[in-house]
């Protein structure tokens, strides 16, 4: 089983439900079950899609990928959410093309101690997806200053704000729906495209 609610296939969807699932195709022609899962209300897919896509993969997005991948990596791992975890952390090890590096990056995350491997911008930025994600009602503007102060400018907090936000959101319905991994392609870069998947 894929989730624990009913996901409805390709073979039986009907006409609004095709046109949701069209739009949720990954480059790989496949509808990932992050996005299945939401096949009984595809209004809500179609939301998804659209949240996920302006969020993570907006050209106008100026922090290099590999740092958007590790910060949705980050945000999963504090949720605990295997789903996401493997589809971003192999993004993020293939953006990095180090494996090196990678390795040091994944310990580092596991054992919530980026400052192991990170400094300046990046530190700022993974310190405010911890305290964003495990306690969003202790968040204050001293948070901002200190991206600001690491070569962070405004439009960048923005993007790793919204980064943050989706991961806490698609992990709380992975999570909450138990959502597995099963039949997906796990990765983007896992075959021949080039952008991540949700």
């Amino acid at each position: 089983m894929s989730a624990w609610i009913e996901m409805i296939g390709d073979e039986e969807a009907d006409e609004d439900l095709l046109d949701a699932l069209q739009l949720a195709r990954t480059p790989h022609g496949t509808v990932d079950n992050v996005m299945r899962v939401h096949s009984l209300r595809p209004n809500t897919m179609r939301g998804h899609v659209v949240l996920y896509r302006a969020a993570l993969h907006d050209d106008a997005n100026t922090l290099p990928m590999w740092l958007q991948e590790t910060i949705s990596s980050y945000v999963s791992i504090l949720n605990n959410c295997p789903y996401s975890l493997a589809n971003h952390w192999a993004n993020a090890r293939h953006l990095m093309d180090d494996n090196e590096k990678a390795d040091a990056v994944e310990k580092a995350l596991q054992s919530r101690k980026p400052q192991d491997v990170f400094d300046g911008r990046e530190l700022a930025l993974l310190k405010y997806a911890e305290k964003l994600t495990l306690k969003p009602g202790q968040m204050e503007a001293a948070d901002i200053s200190e991206m600001r102060a690491n070569g962070c400018d405004d439009g960048q907090i923005l993007e790793a704000n919204q980064i943050i936000c989706y991961f806490n959101y698609v992990n709380r319905s992975l999570n909450g729906l138990g959502v597995t991994t099963e039949n997906d392609t796990v990765g983007y870069y896992s075959g021949s495209a080039d952008q991540a998947q949700a």
